[in-house]
C-alpha cells in the first residue's frame, strides 16, 4: 500500500539526517496520514480516505465536496 495522500497525490520526501558531528545520511520523511471517512451530501455516502494531517485541515476550512472538486480540476482521480 502507496504511503500517499488519496487527495493531493503527495508521498514522503527525502532530505539527510544530520548527526552532531555534522555526518549527514539519507532519510525519509513520511507524512502524517490519517484514515478517515467523509460524509458527501450530494452523493448521500460515505468515502474513506487516506490524508495527510495538512489536506485534513484544507477540508475542515473548505469543506470536503470543494476539495474533492478541486482535486479533480487539478487531475486527481477521486
Amino acid at each position: 500500500m502507496a504511503r500517499k495522500d488519496d487527495i493531493t497525490g503527495e508521498g514522503p520526501v527525502t532530505g539527510n539526517s544530520v548527526s552532531p558531528s555534522n555526518q549527514k545520511t539519507n532519510r525519509r520523511f513520511k507524512r502524517n496520514l490519517q484514515k478517515k471517512k467523509f460524509y458527501i451530501p450530494s452523493q448521500d455516502r460515505k468515502v474513506t480516505l487516506k490524508v495527510s494531517a495538512k489536506t485534513l485541515k484544507t477540508i475542515n476550512k473548505k469543506g470536503i465536496e470543494a476539495v474533492l472538486k478541486e482535486a479533480r480540476k487539478q487531475g486527481y482521480d477521486v
